[in-house]
């Protein structure tokens, strides 16, 4: 029923930026509110990191080594959160993923309905090498 749909990866040199994007949308129905929206990634060979986290309201928390080089926004008309990505590392190469832990949406004949995750987008891939 969610779909989370990330965009934005690719190829970069060390120091590079990069802005990944990741829309939120149901089948069937539309969102009425999305709580906590984060990023994670996973880079090969190891598990799956959390990266960033950014509330229905605007908080964030980061990773301390991503700190002061991501940056984490999202627009609640668009059902959409955004990771800047500046002065990128080999280190931050990996596959990310969008988060959401739960959504409220509006089913047929408009009843609402909250549905608890968490779900994950498809994965886009980082890739930071000269």
């Amino acid at each position: 029923q969610v779909q989370l749909v990330e965009s934005g990866g690719g190829l970069v040199q060390p120091g590079g930026s990069l802005r990944l994007s990741c829309a939120a949308s149901v089948v069937s129905g539309r969102i009425f509110s999305i709580d906590d929206m984060g990023w994670y990634r996973q880079a090969p060979g190891k598990e799956r990191e959390w990266v960033a986290r950014i509330t229905n309201d605007g908080s964030t928390e980061y990773a301390d080594s991503v700190k002061g080089r991501f940056t984490i926004s999202r627009d609640n008309a668009k059902k959409t959160v955004y990771l800047q990505m500046n002065s990128l590392k080999p280190d931050d190469t990996a596959v990310y993923y969008c988060n959401v832990e739960s959504m409220g949406y509006y089913a047929d004949h408009d009843v609402p309905v909250v549905i608890k995750g968490p779900f994950w987008g498809q994965g886009t891939q980082v890739t930071v090498s000269s």
